[in-house]
């Protein structure tokens, strides 16, 4: 009886162990693959693909449950790479997207800014600096246009205005003035 349990035990510890094995190399094959697919897109996190990011793009890409021409940003050189590696042929970009706006940035109204950091948290890129109940600024260069920080805002203080070599008005990076390096000069 003992050699029976035995014998059922090790057999149950061998499959068990071949099945977390083979699984691994899987899921390493998989993962590998979407992150090729993930290389190759823009990394804008623009969501005009329909996906909340170019990670879930790239996941639903493998799966095939997305076509290779979802990324505006990313334009015909993004749709050539997909379809190279995805052995599709290239295609143009789908209809509906091509009348997507121009290049946008996000500028924060400093003046009415509350600090409550929300806009951080919905940012993909951490394009938005600032810290609680400070004032919050946008590093124009890392800002991909998305909009995903306009809702959050409780005081609507973020506007987009259209991307340009130089920096819009108000959206100077600037340091509040300090009267210590805790806290904040009074508005006095």
């Amino acid at each position: 009886m003992l050699a029976a349990i035995g014998v059922l035990a090790g057999l149950a510890l061998l499959l068990g162990g071949l099945i977390v094995l083979i699984s691994r190399r899987l899921t390493d094959r998989e993962g590998a693959a979407v992150e090729r697919l993930n290389a190759a897109l823009p990394q804008t996190q623009c969501a005009q693909c329909g996906y909340p990011g170019c990670r879930p793009y790239a996941a639903a890409l493998l799966a095939g449950e997305a076509d290779i021409n979802r990324c505006p940003p990313g334009g015909e050189a993004t749709i050539a790479a997909l379809a190279r590696l995805l052995g599709r042929e290239p295609v143009p970009l789908a209809p509906e997207l091509e009348r997507a706006p121009p290049p946008q940035v996000a500028v924060i109204d400093e003046s009415r800014c509350i600090g409550c950091t929300l806009c951080l948290r919905a940012c993909p890129v951490d394009a938005i600096v600032g810290a609680q109940q400070y004032m919050h600024t946008v590093i124009t260069a890392e800002c991909t246009g998305c909009e995903l920080c306009i809702a959050p805002c409780p005081v609507d203080c973020i506007d987009l205005v259209p991307r340009t070599d130089r920096l819009p008005a108000g959206a100077r990076l600037q340091a509040p003035v300090m009267d210590s390096p805790l806290r904040p000069a009074d508005p006095a």
